[in-house]
């Protein structure tokens, strides 16, 4: 039986990698696209049924020639995960606008050259799921987040725009905002006396992925928050 193709973008070691994990369980043959070639390499010998795609998300040919091969060895993907992400601190007379540019590259512009290449086939199915993965900042500005917050809530609408036009069309889209600081490596360098249960596992973040993703067409969510128990909100 040919097992369906999930698609995933920003494949770091976080949460990246642990989504990834949880859709090559499913099962799911994975495709997964992220800069760095060799991390996917690794993960593709690591996790059976995973698929490495090296790719510059904000490279619309690249992209465009990326996806084609996707579609040609595994299939047209029926879920995709919009994970990647560009960020930077810095109050507005800080910031260096480009960077600012190109985080709005990654964050949205990369969105919708994805989405467009992949809806059709969903929609000529009936069927798929598109979950794009957020922040805070996609609901509120702070002030030393003036290089990424706009972005990212230009992103949340753009998904939200997206999900008006593909849901009656069978195709689940959804945005989940990670309220929360995710255990990697260099976050726990910059909290080093923080608690465990301070962070929020990437294994959690993968799970509700998976969980909106297979969520029944009677009870779609569009907006979905998750944070640890001890989070202030």
């Amino acid at each position: 039986m040919t097992r369906t193709v999930a698609l995933v973008t920003g494949v770091g070691p976080g949460t990246g990698s642990a989504i990834v994990k949880r859709f090559a369980q499913g099962p799911y043959e994975v495709a997964m696209i992220a800069r760095s070639g060799e991390r996917l390499r690794e993960l593709a010998h690591d996790i059976p049924g995973t698929h490495a795609f090296a790719a510059d998300v904000t490279d619309t040919h690249q992209m465009g020639e990326v996806l084609g091969r996707i579609t040609r060895e595994l299939g047209a993907p029926e879920i995709v995960i919009h994970n990647a992400v560009g960020g930077a601190f810095g109050n507005f007379q800080e910031i260096d606008p480009a960077v600012l540019e190109r985080n709005f590259q990654v964050n949205v512009m990369a969105l919708l050259h994805l989405v467009r290449r992949t809806a059709p086939a969903m929609i000529e199915a009936g069927r798929g799921a598109i979950i794009v993965t957020g922040n805070t900042s996609a609901l509120r500005g702070k002030a030393n987040f003036a290089g990424f917050a706009p972005s990212k809530a230009a992103q949340r609408v753009l998904t939200e725009s997206i999900a008006r036009e593909l849901g009656p069309k069978g195709i689940h889209v959804a945005y989940i905002v990670i309220d929360a600081v995710i255990d990697v490596a260099w976050t726990r360098k910059m909290r080093p006396d923080a608690p465990d249960d301070f962070f929020i596992q990437p294994r959690d973040i993968a799970a509700e992925v998976w969980h909106v993703a297979h969520q029944p067409r009677s009870a779609w969510s569009f907006n979905v928050e998750i944070r640890p128990f001890g989070e202030q909100w």
